[in-house]
C-alpha cells in the first residue's frame, strides 16, 4: 500500500497540475544547494541515468518536477527497458539524450537566452525497474554574484522561488552541501533554516568526500554531532568531472562510491549509511511518513478546493435548463430580471446602490434641478439686445406715425427671440436625461446574464430602440413648450402687471428727482422791463422761441442741429410773424406736440404701456397747445412763397438731408439718445427682463415634467411589454441562449478540476496504512 500511495500523490500532482487549479500541497522532496554543489550529480546518480543539462554558470533556470515510477521490467513491452515522458508532450522518450535537449528546449522557450530564471516547471516522468517511487524537484542552484549576461539580481530572483517551494508545510528539504567547504559557510542549509528551524523537515546531503583535504573527515556531521538535523545526513560521492568527460557510466561509478564507504579508515563505521542507494532510500521513507502525518491536512484541503470550485461553477449558471423545453423559461427569467434592474436602478430601489457617485435616477433629478436650472439661469434676456436694436425696434414699430407711448409692438417684437434662447438648453436637458437612460439600460447586468452575450445584446438593443423612438416626440413636445411661450405675449399676467407696476413708480421717481422747473416766462419779462440787462442764455431763449414758432423742435441738441445745417448756414431770415394766426391752426377736437405731431385725445389705444408715458406727454402737448395759442402769424418766404421751414432754402434742399438717412450701422458708442429715447430704452430692457423670467420659471418647471412623463415613465412603464414582444419568440431562442465560448471552456475546466478534487478526496479517504514495522 505504501507504493500506491506514492503513486496516488503522484497521480494527484499530475491532475492538478494539467487542470491549473488552485495550488494543492502535496508533499515533495525539493532539492535545494549552491551552484557546482553536486545537485545535478545525486539526481542523476539516483536516476542511474545522464539526463540534465550541465555547463558553466546557471543551467537549471526551470523548476524540474521529477517523478520517478519503478515499473517492473515484466511489465515493459517492445524489449524497452526504461523511458521518460513529459507532461507538456505526447511523446516517449527512450534515448535520455533527448531526453537532455527537450530540457534545455524547454527552458528557452519559458525563460529566454539572456541566463534569466522562470517559475513554471517542468514536469517529467521517468519509468525504470532501477528506480524507486520517489517525487523530487531540483531547483536554480544558489549564486551570489551575476556572472557574464546574467540579470543583475539574479540572487533575488533564485532566492524568491526556492523559498516559495521550501516554505510549504508539506516539502522535504534536500539541503545539498559540499563536504570540502566549512558547513557554516552553507547557503542550502542556511536558507532551510529560515523555514524549518527546529529541523524537523530537512535532509543533509553531504557531496564531494573524496575531495577532502588528506586527514580530514566529515564524521561528525554525519553523525549529527556537529549540526543536528531529525532526518540526518546522508554522504555521497559523485563522478568527478573527469569520469563525466570521459563518459564513465553511473552503474560502475555507484560501485567506486561503495567501494569508497567500505575502505574508508573513518566511514567504514556508517557505510551502510552512506551513498546514494541508502540516499533514495531513506527519501522513500522519509516521503511516506511524510505523506501518512500531512494526510489529514491533504484531504481538508482537498474538501475545502471542492466547496470553492462548486461555487465557482455554480456562477456560471445551471445548465440543466438548457435544454429545448426550459429555454423558454430561461428567457423569460432573464427578461423580468432585466426590467426590474432598470425601473430599480431609475427609482431608487436597486440593491447595489453606489456610495461613491450618483448613479440611476438621482443623477436625472441632478440634471433637472442642478444642470438645467443653472443652464437657465446663466441666460441674460437682454445680453444680446443693444441700444441700437432697442431703438431701431421701437422706430419700426410705429411706421412714419409719430408716438405719445412707447408702443407696445415694439415690446413683442423684441421679446419673442429672447424667448427662444430657452431652447437649446431644453433640448439639451433632453439629451441628457436620453443619455443617462442608456447609460443605466447598459449596466443593467448580472452573473447570469453575462453567460448569454448575444441575449444580453439584444435585451439593451430593444431598450435603447424603445428610448430613441421617444426621444424625438419629447424634445418635440418640449420645442413646443418653447413655441406656445412665443406664440402668445400676456402681458395681463399678473406677475408682470405687478412689475410693470413697480417700474413705472420708480421711473417717474427718477424722473421727478432729475427734472429742475424752471422759473415762469412773465417773470423773464418783468426783469426786462426792469432794465436788468439781457444775458447770452436770454438771448438763445429768445432763439429758441423763434425756432419753436417756425416749427422747429424746441430741444438745445435740436437748436444747434438747425443753426448748423438750417438757418445759420444759408445767412437766411426768419419771416415775420404773421397776424393771421388761424391759418396754421390745428383742426379742432385735436391738439399738437412739437415732439409728437397730431394725436387724438379722445382715441387714446389702451396699453399695459400708457401709464409710463400717460401724465408726462398729456402735460407736454398741453404746453404745446399753449404755446401754440400765442405765436405770432407766419408769413411766407420771401425766396420760395412757402411757410415755416419749408420757406427755408436750405432745409427744403432734400440733397442735403441724405448725410442723415445714411444706411451705415452706427457704433453703439456715437449714439446720443435724447433723455425720452434713454427712458423708452432702458423701460424696454427692464420689461423684457422682467417677462423673460416669468417665461424662465414657467419652461424650468414644465419641461422636467414633459421629460419624465414622455420619456421616463413611458420608457420604465413599457419596458418589460418591449423586451417580451420583441424576443420571447421560440425561434430565436436557440440563437439568444448561445454561450460565450470562453465561459463554456472555463466551466469544464472548473468541471474537470472539481472532479479531480473529488477522486483525490475519495483516494485519500480509502487508504488504508500497514503498521510501521521500524
Amino acid at each position: 500500500m505504501d507504493v500506491d500511495l506514492i503513486q496516488v500523490v503522484n497521480r494527484l500532482q499530475e491532475t492538478f497540475t494539467t487542470i491549473g487549479g488552485h495550488s494543492v500541497d502535496l508533499p515533495q522532496c525539493v532539492v535545494v544547494g549552491s551552484q557546482s554543489s553536486g545537485k545535478s550529480s545525486v539526481l542523476e546518480t539516483i536516476v542511474g541515468r545522464d539526463f540534465l543539462p550541465r555547463g558553466s554558470g546557471i543551467v537549471t533556470r526551470r523548476p524540474l518536477v521529477l517523478q520517478l515510477i519503478h515499473l517492473p521490467a515484466s511489465e515493459m513491452s517492445g524489449g524497452i527497458e526504461e523511458y521518460g515522458e513529459f507532461l507538456h508532450l505526447d511523446r516517449r522518450f527512450t534515448d535520455f539524450n533527448a531526453i537532455r535537449q527537450e530540457i534545455e528546449n524547454e527552458t528557452f522557450r519559458v525563460a529566454g537566452q539572456n541566463k534569466g530564471i522562470s517559475k513554471q516547471p517542468i514536469h517529467l516522468k521517468i519509468f525504470s525497474p532501477h528506480v524507486i517511487n520517489l517525487t523530487l524537484v531540483d531547483l536554480p542552484g544558489l549564486t551570489k554574484i551575476p556572472v557574464g549576461d546574467q540579470p543583475s539580481d539574479i540572487e533575488r530572483q533564485i532566492r524568491s522561488l526556492v523559498t516559495d517551494y521550501i516554505s510549504k508545510p508539506n516539502c522535504i528539504i534536500i539541503a545539498v552541501s559540499p563536504a570540502n567547504v566549512d558547513l557554516a559557510n552553507s547557503d542550502s542549509l542556511k536558507l532551510a533554516r529560515t523555514v524549518d528551524p527546529q529541523g524537523r523537515r530537512t535532509v543533509g546531503v553531504l557531496t564531494k568526500l573524496d575531495l577532502m583535504d588528506q586527514g580530514t573527515h566529515a564524521l561528525e556531521i554525519l553523525s549529527g554531532r556537529m549540526y543536528p538535523l531529525r532526518l540526518g545526513f546522508v554522504g555521497v560521492v559523485n563522478r568527478s568531472q573527469h569520469d563525466i568527460n570521459n563518459a564513465v557510466p553511473l552503474i560502475e561509478a555507484r560501485r567506486s562510491e561503495e567501494e569508497f564507504f567500505r575502505t574508508h579508515i573513518a566511514y567504514r563505521s556508517i557505510a551502510h549509511k552512506c551513498g546514494t542507494k541508502y540516499l533514495a532510500k531513506t527519501l522513500n521513507q522519509v516521503l511516506m511518513a511524510h505523506i501518512r502525518e500531512r494526510l489529514p491536512d491533504m484531504k481538508a484541503r482537498l474538501n475545502t478546493l471542492m466547496g470553492q470550485a462548486q461555487q465557482e461553477l455554480a456562477s456560471f449558471g445551471d445548465t440543466s435548463f438548457m435544454g429545448d423545453q426550459h429555454r423558454g423559461t430561461l428567457i423569460l427569467k432573464y427578461m423580468t430580471q432585466f426590467a426590474k434592474d432598470f425601473v430599480a436602478s431609475i427609482d431608487g430601489t436597486s440593491f447595489d446602490i453606489s456610495t461613491k457617485e450618483l448613479c440611476g435616477g438621482a443623477r436625472v433629478y441632478c440634471i433637472f434641478q442642478d444642470i438645467f436650472a443653472q443652464a437657465l439661469n446663466s441666460i441674460n434676456p437682454t445680453q444680446n439686445l443693444t441700444v441700437h436694436d432697442i431703438r431701431t425696434a421701437i422706430r419700426n414699430s410705429t411706421g412714419p406715425r409719430p408716438t405719445l407711448f412707447v408702443p407696445e409692438a415694439a415690446f413683442e417684437l423684441l421679446i419673442k427671440p429672447q424667448i427662444k434662447l430657452l431652447l437649446p438648453p431644453s433640448l439639451r436637458c433632453v439629451e441628457l436625461v436620453y443619455e443617462e437612460l442608456m447609460k443605466i439600460c447598459h449596466n443593467c447586468t448580472s452573473a447570469g446574464l453575462q453567460r448569454f452575450p448575444r441575449l444580453h445584446a439584444q435585451l439593451i438593443e430593444v431598450v435603447s430602440e424603445l428610448l430613441r423612438e421617444r426621444l424625438g416626440p419629447t424634445s418635440e413636445y418640449v420645442q413646443s413648450l418653447i413655441e406656445i411661450q412665443s406664440a402668445y405675449i400676456n402681458t395681463n399676467h399678473p406677475a408682470f402687471v405687478n412689475d410693470s407696476a413697480n417700474i413705472a413708480t420708480r421711473m417717474r421717481e427718477e424722473k421727478q428727482r432729475k427734472t429742475v422747473p424752471e422759473p415762469p416766462r412773465h417773470e423773464i419779462s418783468l426783469d426786462s422791463d426792469l432794465g436788468t440787462p439781457a444775458t447770452e442764455e436770454d438771448e438763445d431763449d429768445k432763439q429758441n422761441q423763434a425756432l419753436i414758432m417756425n416749427g422747429v423742435p424746441h430741444t438745445k441738441r435740436a437748436v444747434e442741429a438747425f443753426r448748423r445745417n438750417g438757418a445759420s448756414n444759408e445767412g437766411t431770415k426768419r419771416a415775420p410773424p404773421s397776424s393771421d394766426s388761424s391759418a396754421d391752426a390745428p383742426a379742432s377736437g385735436s391738439t399738437y406736440s412739437a415732439s409728437s405731431g397730431p394725436i387724438s385725445t379722445s382715441g387714446q389705444r389702451e396699453s399695459f404701456l400708457n401709464y409710463f408715458f400717460g401724465g408726462a406727454t398729456m402735460n407736454d402737448a398741453s404746453s404745446s397747445i399753449s404755446l401754440s395759442s400765442h405765436m405770432p402769424e407766419q408769413k411766407p418766404n420771401i425766396l420760395t412763397g412757402r411757410l415755416g421751414l419749408e420757406g427755408n432754402s436750405a432745409a427744403y434742399n432734400m440733397k442735403s438731408l441724405d448725410q442723415y438717412l445714411s444706411m451705415d450701422p452706427v457704433p453703439e458708442e456715437e449714439f446720443a439718445l435724447s433723455e425720452r429715447e434713454a427712458m423708452e430704452t432702458n423701460l424696454i430692457r427692464e420689461l423684457i427682463t422682467s417677462y423673460f423670467n416669468i417665461v424662465r420659471l414657467s419652461i424650468q418647471d414644465l419641461v422636467p415634467k414633459a421629460i419624465m412623463h414622455l420619456l421616463v415613465n413611458y420608457s420604465r412603464d413599457t419596458v418589460q411589454n418591449r423586451l417580451v414582444v420583441n424576443l420571447y419568440k421560440e425561434s430565436m431562442f436557440e440563437q439568444l441562449l448561445h454561450e460565450d465560448e470562453t465561459l463554456t471552456k472555463e466551466r469544464q475546466r472548473v468541471q474537470a478540476l472539481l472532479d479531480a478534487y473529488k477522486e483525490g478526496f475519495n483516494v485519500l479517504s480509502d487508504i488504508t496504512f500497514k503498521p510501521s514495522s521500524a
